[in-house]
């Protein structure tokens, strides 16, 4: 399992490395390595970790990658559902250095790790929640990942919930329920949560059967993907909700 981990590491940082090349000048890419290289000794990992992760956007800028469709489909054949669309060089620089830091030692990768999470700025956070799969012990950050779904910043809560298999893969029902009525609230697309069909479940269909009630009787409008997640579990309670959303749909046009 370690060996496993570690050659998905490694193809990662390789992935991460050769995509920032093409973005950012030689001597910024220069510095990321020579950080990369210091914590890989070993020697003041830590304060490596902690100093680089947030000059990140000084040396790299936060241009996006814009990365191509071949780029993106080698990231999901790496990690399968693993979008990286919207990720910008800020974002796959600090992801580098957390991926650099060693990680012999489970609990001293988790601690180190928890301490950055708990004073990030939301461009340190989007970051950390975006590489989150990508991370050794993912296992690790359920507790993170449910606090990332629980903020009130738009941004970070979709940088856990859209373009990123962690959710699908390591939350239990409870806190991947609460993601996907949180993501109808703010308003984030259904279809870019990962898994969403796969972890759909009964007490979920309820939730989105009340909260499609509950805005219908307010003469509000729903989301029409709602639907289909609910309709498994709760197909004559949705035909019904469907009709009434029809009729209050035409007689707002």
């Amino acid at each position: 399992m370690y060996l496993e981990t570690n050659t998905r590491i490694n193809r990662s940082k390789t992935l991460l490395t050769s995509w920032l090349a093409s973005k950012v000048s030689a001597d910024s890419l220069a510095w990321l390595n020579q950080q990369v290289e210091k914590m890989e000794d070993g020697v003041l990992a830590n304060k490596i970790l902690f100093t680089s992760f947030s000059a990140v956007p000084r040396y790299l800028g936060k241009e996006k990658l814009h990365l191509s469709i071949e780029k993106l489909q080698t990231a999901n054949e790496l990690i399968e559902g693993w979008i990286p669309i919207n990720w910008t060089c800020e974002q796959a620089g600090r992801t580098l250095l957390l991926l650099s830091f060693p990680h012999g030692d489970r609990e001293q990768y988790r601690t180190v790790v928890d301490r950055i999470v708990t004073s990030a700025d939301v461009g340190e956070a989007i970051a950390f929640y975006q590489s989150l799969a990508l991370l050794p012990y993912p296992e690790e950050f359920q507790m993170r990942a449910a606090e990332g779904i629980r903020t009130n910043m738009t941004s970070v809560f979709n940088a856990v919930a859209l373009d990123n298999p962690y959710p699908a893969n390591y939350l239990d029902d409870l806190a991947w329920n609460q993601m996907v009525l949180k993501a109808l609230f703010v308003g984030s697309p259904l279809h870019r949560i990962y898994g969403l069909e796969r972890r759909n479940n009964q007490k979920l269909s309820q939730m989105l059967v009340d909260y499609a009630s509950e805005r219908l009787a307010a003469n509000r409008s729903v989301n029409s993907e709602l639907w289909k997640l609910a309709m498994p579990f709760q197909a004559e309670a949705v035909a019904k909700l469907k009709s009434t959303s029809a009729v209050i749909s035409s007689h707002t046009v």
